[in-house]
């Protein structure tokens, strides 16, 4: 068999879903083992790569091309799914590296390592037997890893847990620093995690506010409700992009036309240097917070400190 194939074969054997043994999970197990067609099993190395390296050598290596705009069907359809099996471990250099970096890596794990170096000698039995033997203790000890960099974050009563990252870091001091401060009694209606666009949202209540949810890239980071004060808050949370700019302020306005509740809008900084990269990009009439001195705001504008417009 070629390379190709017996790829395909250890993924069988170690009992991964028909989807994911397929050439696009070949290739990428190939890719992430630095293993080209001459070489031989036992060559096999551990390397961290992003998913555009691994396009990369599939291309030089084995002349399989796969465009730009598949490197999120390689991530869902197979990426996600090794990392699930024990199979590939994501940040090992840096686990509390954030969801959006584009140095976001993945390497195979020690044990699936050791496992397809055997593969075709007089070992791969008793390894094999050994790696599927241990898969589920694999499985924990790997989630396990993957959850001490996550970022726990108490939601209306409930703790959810962030992905990584200074982003999910400020929207953690939202909800549990500004709302306290700000906007007590509020609920939170929507929270997108970096990982898991739509962790927290309330669609029942969202659309009762008319608030037009069905582009999510136009959603901003955190929206509260207060009942009693019949306030909307849309807030960003801003660590490299997207303040409170005119256009964004306008965008918000546009899918909450029909809103029926007063509307409120916020930039969150974590800190004054970051606000100060945006200062000249907030628009007038709204407000800012910034996490690192909680007890104050800022308001840009108009007759009162903080409300509807």
């Amino acid at each position: 068999m070629g390379k190709l194939e017996e790829a395909k074969d250890i993924l069988s054997a170690i009992g991964m879903p028909r989807a994911q043994m397929n050439e696009r999970s070949a290739y990428v197990l190939l890719a992430l083992a630095d293993l080209k067609e001459d070489a031989e099993w036992i060559d096999a190395q551990k390397h961290e790569m992003r998913i555009i390296d691994m396009m990369h050598f599939m291309l030089v290596h084995y002349g399989k091309e796969y465009k730009p705009n598949t490197r999120e069907t390689i991530r869902k359809g197979t990426i996600h799914q090794f990392v699930d099996g024990a199979i590939v471990e994501r940040n090992a250099d840096n686990v509390n590296r954030p969801t959006n970096s584009p140095n976001f890596c993945y390497c195979l794990t020690d044990e699936m390592l050791r496992l397809i170096q055997t593969y075709g000698t007089e070992k791969w039995q008793a390894q094999w037997q050994s790696f599927v033997a241990e898969r589920g203790m694999l499985i924990e000890k790997y989630r396990q890893r993957r959850d001490i960099s996550r970022v726990p974050v108490a939601v209306n009563g409930q703790v959810f847990h962030l992905s990584a990252g200074e982003h999910n870091t400020l929207q953690k001091a939202i909800v549990e620093e500004f709302v306290p401060r700000f906007a007590s009694g509020a609920e939170v209606l929507y929270l997108g995690d970096t990982e898991h666009k739509n962790l927290i949202k309330n669609q029942d209540m969202l659309t009762q506010l008319c608030v037009d949810i069905t582009d999510h890239d136009k959603l901003p980071d955190v929206i509260l409700y207060s009942t009693g004060k019949g306030w909307v808050y849309f807030i960003e949370a801003v660590t490299s992009v997207g303040p409170m700019s005119v256009k964004r302020v306008q965008e918000i306005a546009t899918m909450s036309i029909e809103c029926n509740a007063e509307k409120i809008y916020i930039t969150a900084f974590p800190d004054r240097r970051t606000y100060k990269k945006f200062v000249d990009q907030l628009a007038w009439g709204t407000e800012v917070w910034i996490a690192d001195n909680p007890d104050h705001m800022i308001h840009l504008n108009g007759d009162r400190f903080i409300g509807p417009r």
